[in-house]
């Protein structure tokens, strides 16, 4: 738990940094079936081996979409909050495709905390880090709004 006031002050820090998510085939997998989204780079292992990418890659959004698994594990609670929900993203930027098999994380910095009657909207910098790798997968503003 941490008082508003405190969590203002952390503006313009890193909030923490989450542990590293296995993103296998059988994940690719699972959420292409979720998402009806079953081209053969994220699918397909034989025919990707003859792309660029050398195998199959996650669906960006798949990647977008472990960004809460990440913030429960490093993001602090409002003291007094009865609950949060998304708000929205802001410049989501794909940089770098995840293989099958690798690892990722979340790296978040507090860029805007903004205090409203019975809410607060906090704005993160989230960069998700593939292990091994020099370009991010993925940059983004991340909004969400905590009701207290």
């Amino acid at each position: 738990m941490m008082t508003l006031d405190e969590y203002e002050k952390l503006v313009g820090t890193e909030i923490g940094v989450s542990s590293w998510i296995a993103v296998d085939q059988a994940m690719i997998d699972a959420y292409a079936d979720v998402i009806g989204d079953h081209q053969f780079i994220h699918v397909d292992p034989e025919k990707a081996r003859a792309t660029p990418f050398g195998g199959t890659i996650a669906h960006g959004l798949l990647t977008l979409s472990l960004l809460p698994q990440m913030a429960y594990e490093v993001l602090p609670v409002e003291e007094g909050a009865r609950m949060g929900v998304n708000y929205g993203y802001d410049r989501i930027r794909f940089i770098a495709p995840v293989k099958s098999g690798k690892r990722v994380r979340g790296r978040f910095v507090l860029t805007g905390f903004d205090r409203r009657p019975g809410q607060v909207v906090k704005t993160m910098r989230v960069t998700v880090e593939i292990e091994g790798e020099d370009k991010p997968a993925l940059a983004a503003d991340w909004i969400g709004m905590t009701f207290l």
